[in-house]
């Protein structure tokens, strides 16, 4: 796949140009990565842009935020998309609003045309071989836990292999897609399920959409689109259905829910679940948890939901809070407002969406500044303290493990980092420079500087 990370639409064309020139025709050239806010063209790319590009090949390129891809024409006929083609439920096929005309732009389940037209050709070792890489890049920034927010048995089995190989260098707590439940239920699996190393999560379903994408399901439109309230990606009936199936065998269920409309829904379905058959401790969780108020803080109390806010999006993506606006901040990635009402929250990177690296993390949580300079939402605020706190203890007790891990103590694992400056007595604005010196996984060296 093409890395489209790139910082203009040329530079996105000429690597797909390079892709193509190595490519037999009429086979795909796929891109992941892509931000239409970063580049400094100020819009993003166009179906024009890829046909120019790409003329004689399908382009299908993923958005890193995971909600939205573009195409070119021959991709589009492709997955069988033209102008005529429906909105599917829970997805958006973008048309120009001026000529009517596709943009190229296919959000949330409108993507799953493409899954259906893309071939998948990645063998087991291939698989393996993506745990391998991804552990090299956490470990190198400090991590030896994470969560692997969208899993599937084949996920499941990469990472084994991984272990099994000596490759995996962080504890993986793996969710499974709702799609999969069925089989994980009958094979008698369920969260918890696995080692130190390789643990089956919670069964992942996915309410509506993406904050850096702007599809998240708002109250309250985007700023300067009066009639955009983003996506709801699945009914409130659906996500019960397969909620209730995952709640009575036993599973944790984490939901991403990010807009308002969105965290309200989910949390129906939560109340719902606990009302008809209460279950001790199922720990629901609240995947982003964004845009919150005073009601529905209240509510994720009193089922003791767990939300797991982005935590490096105010830095990285300082660009992307305009479509928000400034009062609407003070109420999103909401931190101080969870901590303030006794819920424990943790905090998530969703990469590739957002940067996984901790110190970015400190740095955005505690100065609630992007990298220009500009503050959002500086009533979610917490301290250094509070924040090492959130990402690690509470990241624990979020998969069933703070007797485990979780703090440096007796009888617990020996995972830890070595910093090269205390984080504690650091300038908060330059917590994202401290380097990491060595990474310890299990009571071996992951990473050494």
């Amino acid at each position: 796949m093409v890395d489209c990370d790139l910082r203009s639409i040329s530079a996105v064309q000429a690597a797909l140009r390079e892709r193509a020139a190595k490519t037999p025709a009429g086979e795909w050239v796929l891109g992941f990565k892509y931000d239409d806010t970063k580049t400094e063209d100020g819009r993003p790319l166009s179906i024009a842009d890829l046909d120019a590009a790409v003329p004689d090949h399908p382009v299908h390129i993923e958005h890193r935020g995971g909600h939205t891809v573009y195409a070119n024409s021959l991709g589009l006929r492709k997955a069988g998309i033209d102008e005529k083609t429906p909105d599917p439920p829970g997805g958006k096929i973008e048309h120009d609003p001026t000529t009517g005309k596709l943009s190229g732009r296919v959000a949330e389940s409108a993507q799953d045309f493409f899954d259906k037209a893309i071939p998948h050709n990645f063998t087991r070792d291939d698989h393996r071989e993506g745990v391998k890489l991804i552990s090299k890049m956490l470990a190198k920034t400090g991590i030896t836990s994470a969560t692997e927010a969208q899993g599937n048995p084949t996920d499941l089995r990469a990472y084994q292999d991984a272990r099994d190989s000596g490759d995996l260098l962080y504890r993986a707590y793996c969710f499974i897609n709702y799609r999969f439940i069925d089989a994980m239920i009958e094979a008698g699996v369920r969260t918890g399920f696995g080692d130190e190393w390789v643990r089956v999560g919670a069964m992942k379903l996915v309410c509506d959409g993406s904050i850096s994408e702007r599809t998240a399901r708002l109250s309250v439109p985007y700023e300067g689109r009066p009639n955009d309230f983003g996506i709801l990606v699945m009914t409130e009936e659906e996500l019960y259905t397969y909620g209730r199936k995952a709640h009575l065998a036993g599973w944790q269920i984490g939901t991403h829910a990010n807009g308002d409309v969105g965290i309200d829904t989910t949390l129906r379905v939560y109340e719902r679940l606990q009302r008809e058959d209460p279950r001790h401790d199922p720990r629901f969780r609240l995947e982003h948890c964004t845009l919150i108020n005073d009601d529905l803080i209240a509510r994720i109390k009193a089922l003791g939901a767990i939300p797991t806010p982005f935590s490096t999006y105010v830095y990285y993506h300082g660009e992307k809070m305009r479509y928000y606006g400034a009062e609407r901040l003070n109420h999103m990635f909401a931190l101080r407002s969870f901590l303030d009402a006794g819920i424990r929250a943790t905090q998530a990177s969703d990469y590739p969406p957002g940067e996984f690296i901790p110190m970015m993390a400190l740095q955005s949580e505690v100065t609630r500044t992007d990298t220009k300079g500009n503050v959002w939402g500086p009533h979610q605020k917490i301290t250094v303290e509070e924040a090492i706190r959130v990402g690690t203890i509470n990241g624990a007790y979020a998969s069933y493990e703070e007797n485990l891990k979780g703090s440096i103590e007796t009888g617990k694992l020996a995972d830890l980092v070595v910093l090269g400056r205390d984080p504690l007595k650091e300038n908060p604005s330059t917590l994202v420079t401290i380097p990491v010196e060595r990474t310890m996984a299990g009571g071996r060296w992951t990473f050494e500087s």
